[in-house]
């Protein structure tokens, strides 16, 4: 199999050396050089010659062939080091390169599933909570305490919110629209949606944003994402009366969104580490309601919109989680509003749009 790899590889080689040998003989004949031993001789040699490199060649390219024939058992195979020409050198560093890459979508993809997997193991335990306080409610003599039934029914819209959002951005990019939102209507929104959660924990939101704030974002992914400010921010202050503030302001000229709440804070030890996957932390083993997940897939969407998420706390005084809507200037309410909202167009073409200072 080797040979027959080496012939085909050099058999366009082997017919041109010999239509030159007979070319050369061609020309000494019509020179009128007659003598048959001399023009054989020297065919036996250019034979022998050429025979001679093809050997020496096929020697030095037979690890290469049989590397090539051979059935690979392990991707690893690519790796290794037996070339011995210039061309095999670049073959090889061409195969290496394409097993990194290989290796770099196989860690991605596996990676990706490990968390979809550890996210819906810690989700279906969660979920066991609210459903078993439903069966338990609706077990009971007597009428149904609505009131309570709503509360579970709410933590299990939560949740799949959650879930659904988590599966959905591996492909980001086709469920996004980019489009001019104000921020007022849509913070006003959310709050409207978790008033039931502000009510039962004697929490109060309290909204400063002017009306004039409008930036390009996704209004359905933002929604998820104040979303989440707004839980954990409710969840984690344990005292009622208190207040959770979201606010607008304007920073260097660009769009500072912030949900300030005054609860428990985030101890300094776990604030590093509170953006990442299924971290849960000192206060998260307290309530033993926690995915870790939350703040992760708000920073990942927020990356994924072109925004900036940070987090800073302090111990028994709060936590600040704000949204910088990066590169992106704001626009206020009037002087685009006929020309901003359109279905369907690009993220770049509306971001050209925002061109008015939100000052």
């Amino acid at each position: 199999m080797k040979l027959r790899l080496f012939v085909k590889e050099h058999a366009a080689y082997l017919i041109f050396q010999l239509i030159m040998v007979l070319f050369i003989m061609l020309l000494y004949w019509l020179d009128g050089f007659r003598n048959a031993d001399t023009a054989i001789y020297s065919v036996v040699i250019s034979t022998l010659l050429i025979l001679s490199f093809l050997f020496g060649r096929f020697v030095k390219r037979y690890a290469f062939y049989q590397k090539l024939l051979s059935t690979p058992k392990e991707m690893e195979a690519a790796l290794q080091h037996d070339a011995k020409s210039p061309e095999q050198q670049q073959v090889e560093e061409y195969l290496q390169g394409l097993y990194k890459l290989y290796q770099n979508e196989v860690q991605a993809l596996y990676a990706n599933q490990h968390r979809h997997l550890q996210f819906m193991n810690q989700w279906v335990h969660q979920m066991k909570t609210p459903l078993s306080v439903v069966e338990l409610l609706l077990q009971e003599d007597g009428n149904i305490d609505k009131r309570s039934m709503q509360e579970e029914i709410d933590r299990l819209k939560r949740g799949l919110d959650s879930v659904l959002m988590n599966a959905r951005l591996d492909t980001f990019e086709q469920d996004m629209q980019i489009e001019q939102v104000h921020l007022k209507t849509l913070v006003s929104e959310v709050v409207s949606e978790h008033k039931r959660l502000f009510i039962t924990h004697h929490v109060y939101p309290v909204i400063s944003i002017d009306e004039k704030y409008i930036v390009p974002t996704d209004a359905k992914w933002m929604k998820f994402v104040i979303g989440q400010f707004i839980t954990n921010a409710v969840k984690y202050t344990f005292e009622e009366g208190k207040k959770v503030h979201i606010q607008v302001d304007c920073l260097d000229g660009q769009v500072l969104l912030t949900v300030r709440d005054e609860g428990i804070g985030i101890p300094s030890t776990d604030l590093p580490r509170v953006m990442k996957a299924f971290f849960t932390g000192e206060n998260g083993r307290k309530t033993g309601e926690s995915t870790g997940m939350g703040l992760y897939l708000a920073n990942e969407i927020c990356g994924k919109l072109g925004h900036k998420m940070n987090v800073v706390s302090e111990q028994g005084v709060g936590t600040t989680v704000s949204v910088l809507f990066h590169n992106h200037e704001g626009t206020k309410r009037g002087e685009t509003e006929d020309e901003h909202i359109e279905n369907g167009r690009s993220d770049e073409s509306v971001r050209r749009e925002s061109d008015t200072s939100c000052n």
